[in-house]
């Protein structure tokens, strides 16, 4: 991943870099991931601090879901 960062920084686009880029494990092991995939990837390792406060606020809700009355 290193590698795609640093072609990333250097200006190259992600289109170009997609199919050089392997998933290497589960159902779709072995093919390009989607140029989707790959901003979403770079996003979250580029925001790690948005990224865990979105998971805890998640966290947060589930927990209220599963604890609020249900109202009958």
């Amino acid at each position: 991943m290193l590698h795609t960062v640093l072609r990333r920084a250097a200006g190259e686009p992600v289109e170009q870099i997609q199919p050089d880029l392997f998933i290497p494990t589960g159902k779709r092991k072995g093919q390009n991931p989607s140029v989707a995939s790959i901003y979403r990837h770079h996003k979250a390792q580029a925001y790690p601090e948005t990224v865990e406060a979105a998971q805890a606020d998640f966290a947060a809700l589930r927990q209220r879901s599963a604890t609020a009355p249900t109202g009958s």
